[in-house]
């Protein structure tokens, strides 16, 4: 079922339906990959996952090849647009429409996978946090 409605909406509705179903949680794909992850950080000794976790950060805050190439993209157009247009718009030519359809489906595919990125290191970020939240209160209640 088409949604417009976010990941977050989409899970809590895969979780209602396992519920309905009387099944395990443990059935929902996005929750059996957050373990995963939370697993593999949890095999990892603090100083190094506090490098991953700057990493992260890192990969979070900074701008990437693909908004680069989505703000950049269009001055190079507008640089060589004379030229272009001769290109495109050559006697009734439709190859306007290929060049247009192309561009916009490169863009948003573009935009989508950026933020996807995004959204997968700010999860990192949470798990690595709270695993060394609680390594550093677990050493605190042995001190």
């Amino acid at each position: 079922m088409f949604s417009f409605r976010g990941d977050a909406h989409k899970i809590y509705l895969k979780l209602k339906r396992a519920l309905n179903k009387e099944q395990s949680f443990k059935s929902v794909k996005e929750l059996n990959q957050i373990e995963k992850v939370q697993n593999f950080y949890m095999d990892i000794e603090s100083p190094t996952l506090k490098k991953i976790y700057f990493c992260m950060i890192k990969e979070k805050n900074g701008s990437g090849m693909i908004p680069i190439l989505v703000s950049s993209g269009p001055w190079l157009l507008l640089l060589f647009s004379e030229q272009l247009q001769k290109f495109l718009f050559k006697e009734g030519s439709l190859l306007w429409m290929f060049f247009v359809l192309a561009y916009i489906s490169i863009l948003s595919l573009s935009v989508i996978l950026h933020f996807h990125e995004k959204s997968w290191a700010s999860v990192h970020i949470e798990i690595i946090q709270e695993i060394l939240k609680d390594r550093e209160q677990s050493s605190k209640v042995k001190s």
